[in-house]
């Protein structure tokens, strides 16, 4: 009898001052650093950034960090800021390259909007770069919809957003 062997997602909340999650940050940093510049990102370029762009309010009560799990590996993460609801703001959508096109990007989405309508969310907003392309079709795919600019940072090129069903 042949064995099949499946991989699973499973994603759930951790502390974004975890272990776990310092890691992961640390990886989606490193990968869009990289691909700003066109060459592989510093040490020093990521730890700037990390310090500019601090993730402490994606706790409760003003945010959320969930991990997604891969076969039982911490493997993607997104973050939730729930400082204007209604409408919240998602982030720090990463998977790593090891874990890509296993569908994750949607389960990392679907957990997090699910979170959103939780806490009272009716939209859930974000932004993305112009390079990051792959980010981009995985938005349309899960229903976001371009729409005009509602942040001024540097490195927003694109603005989206999706109505929440409770």
């Amino acid at each position: 009898m042949e064995t099949i062997t499946t991989r699973a997602w499973t994603v759930r909340d951790e502390p974004v001052d975890g272990a776990t999650a310092s890691a992961l940050l640390r990886d989606y940093y490193t990968d869009i650093v990289g691909r700003y510049h066109g060459r592989p990102a510093e040490t020093a370029e990521v730890d700037a950034v990390l310090e500019e762009e601090p993730s402490d309010d994606l706790r409760p009560p003003t945010g959320l960090f969930l991990v997604g799990w891969y076969d039982g590996e911490p493997a993607g993460c997104v973050g939730l800021r729930l400082g204007d609801l209604p409408v919240a703001e998602i982030t720090r959508v990463y998977v790593r390259p090891s874990a890509r096109r296993q569908g994750g990007g949607a389960r990392l989405l679907d957990a997090v909007e699910a979170a959103a309508v939780a806490y009272g969310a009716t939209t859930v907003r974000l932004d993305t770069r112009h390079d990051l392309v792959e980010a981009r079709g995985l938005y349309a795919r899960q229903g976001y919809r371009e729409v005009a600019a509602f942040s001024v940072s540097p490195y927003a090129d694109h603005w989206f957003e999706k109505r929440l069903r409770g």
